[in-house]
């Protein structure tokens, strides 16, 4: 960080010469942390409402236990998708409290400050998993999306082979503020939850199937194909791509 321009900045606040509104204006998008295998934007809570996360496919052990350990100092939780065991192993020799989510792949540490919600009332964010085969991504949005501190329920086995067990959850579907539809195979789930309910419904491709299903293509397809209305569809097996789209989704709504 260039202490030079903090110090002045700093110092016009306390002229009056800057307005705080336009100091913070000014830090969203203020500085990095550069720690040699990565540059830290240290910022992007203030900018986006969520802090950078780790994607751990690709790096090192070492370097995602490296990048873990600084994102740790600041005071917002942690996130990092994508994560094997050795990843989690590096990462817990320096920061002992993080917890890794075997299922969703994920390293997760919590902050006190950043406590989630009470588990009361219908939940922010719904997800619904076409198949048990789908869980780990339907995990990756669920851990995602409790991280950035929503209340979440996940239910699993609700894919269209078996349409009726959809349906016992047609309440759910209705009252909660965002559905997350994950499914692989065709990848019909999505269309027909959105045609149970005039919530955002974001669809997650996933990689689940035999040949012709080309690794979550045919999916992906019929998704960004779906006659449906209100459908948004994320990228094949992106399960914290849908909670962050989810989260903006209820942030705005918050906001205004």
């Amino acid at each position: 960080m260039d202490k030079e321009k903090l110090r002045n900045l700093l110092n016009g606040v306390a002229g009056g010469r800057i307005s705080p509104y336009q100091a913070l204006e000014d830090l969203k998008d203020f500085s990095y942390e550069n720690i040699g295998c990565a540059r830290l934007d240290h910022h992007r809570h203030l900018r986006t409402g969520f802090p950078e996360v780790i994607f751990c496919q690709g790096k090192t052990p070492e370097q995602v236990a490296h990048i873990f350990l600084h994102l740790a100092r600041q005071d917002a939780p942690v996130l990092a998708t994508r994560a094997t065991i050795e990843d989690y192993e590096a990462v817990s020799r320096i920061v002992p409290e993080a917890v890794y989510r075997n299922l969703a792949r994920c390293i997760v540490l919590e902050k006190p400050a950043h406590a989630q919600p009470e588990e009361k009332g219908w939940p922010d964010v719904l997800i619904l998993s076409a198949g048990t085969a789908d869980l780990p991504v339907a995990e990756e949005a669920a851990v995602s999306a409790r991280t950035m501190g929503h209340r979440v329920e996940l239910v699993a086995d609700v894919g269209v082979s078996g349409i009726h067990r959809l349906f016992d959850q047609k309440k759910l579907i209705q009252h909660s503020r965002v559905v997350i539809a994950v499914a692989g195979m065709e990848g019909a789930l999505p269309s027909v939850v959105a045609g149970l309910t005039a919530r955002p419904v974001i669809a997650v491709p996933t990689s689940v199937g035999y040949g012709a299903s080309l690794g979550g293509i045919a999916a992906l397809l019929a998704m960004l194909n779906s006659c449906a209305p209100g459908v948004a569809v994320v990228n094949i097996d992106n399960g914290y791509g849908a909670a962050a789209m989810a989260d903006a989704i209820i942030r705005t709504g918050r906001e205004d």
